[in-house]
């Protein structure tokens, strides 16, 4: 009788052990899953911002991980439930000491998922710049001489023998802005910021390189008249130049042009002041790429 009562007790407790070693089992299972990215087109933010993934979950946005390398492919561990039940990928650029825990305003990439994987592009987050057109003149408004008419570009179109817009680019989302530029010798230049190609830009009252004489048309453009920067000489002879319109963030991440370049042009040696030049296509009109659960 004994016996048979140890028995069923050593029983009792294998089952028991039994019992607790699967229930350990299931608590450690997995609960995250992988968040693979691929992307074309970024390029480094330097020290004082990062990117960071977002997947839209029921509404919300669900940080997947912050990045500076532009290497890629790059993988991220995310809850498994949250990141099956993303409906949607946003890349933004944030901080890289950041106290807000939500997405900055400043988003570059977004995408839906279709499965296990999403097409992520700018087009839509940032702005589709596929019909944009631009135009510009040589001449130096600011100043009262006539002879340095090559050193300054404006944004405007005078070939009607009126001056209208120049640019025809689309409206930007919150987190961006334009910037010209005119690359002389390899090293840009600042034409300075805008957010509406109608008007003048943010600086036009202030840039340090405009002339004395007013502050230009009211268009994007500048002077390169006084105050140049070392190594250059002002006025110079933009002919030979090239004059980039970029897509900047804001607040910005460099002094130099961001990735995003949807109008450029070389100036013709031989170019005309006070004459329309019309821009082409910029090296890189959108960044995109590819996400992957799994």
């Amino acid at each position: 009788m004994m016996i048979k009562k140890m028995f069923f007790t050593v029983l009792a407790l294998g089952f028991i052990a039994t019992s607790c070693s699967s229930d350990d089992d299931g608590a450690s299972a997995p609960t995250n899953s992988n968040l693979t990215l691929n992307l074309n087109g970024l390029e480094s933010l330097g020290s004082d911002f990062v990117y960071e993934g977002w997947i839209i979950v029921d509404g919300a946005p669900v940080s997947t991980g912050t990045f500076s390398s532009v290497s890629f492919p790059q993988t991220f561990s995310v809850n498994t439930a949250q990141l099956n039940s993303a409906t949607t990928f946003v890349l933004s650029i944030e901080p890289a000491v950041d106290p807000d825990p939500t997405p900055a305003a400043t988003k570059i990439l977004a995408g839906d998922f279709s499965g296990t994987s999403a097409n992520v592009d700018s087009n839509g987050i940032v702005g589709n710049f596929s019909a944009s057109t631009g135009t510009y003149i040589l001449a130096t408004p600011t100043d009262m001489d006539d002879t340095n008419e090559e050193s300054g570009v404006w944004f405007l179109d005078n070939s009607s023998g009126s001056a209208v817009a120049g640019l025809d680019l689309p409206t930007l989302t919150d987190g961006w802005k334009y910037e010209g530029w005119a690359v002389l010798n390899g090293t840009p230049i600042s034409t300075g910021t805008f957010i509406d190609p109608l008007a003048a830009d943010e600086n036009a009252a202030t840039s340090m390189f405009k002339g004395d004489a007013g502050n230009g048309p009211g268009y994007p453009g500048e002077d390169y008249l006084q105050n140049a920067p070392a190594g250059m000489m002002f006025p110079t002879d933009l002919r030979g130049a090239t004059i980039v319109i970029s897509v900047e963030p804001s607040p910005d991440n460099s002094p130099l042009p961001f990735t995003l370049k949807p109008l450029a042009h070389v100036v013709p040696t031989d170019a005309m002041t006070h004459t329309a030049i019309s821009m082409g296509t910029g090296p890189t009109a959108s960044v995109s790429g590819s996400v992957t659960r799994n």
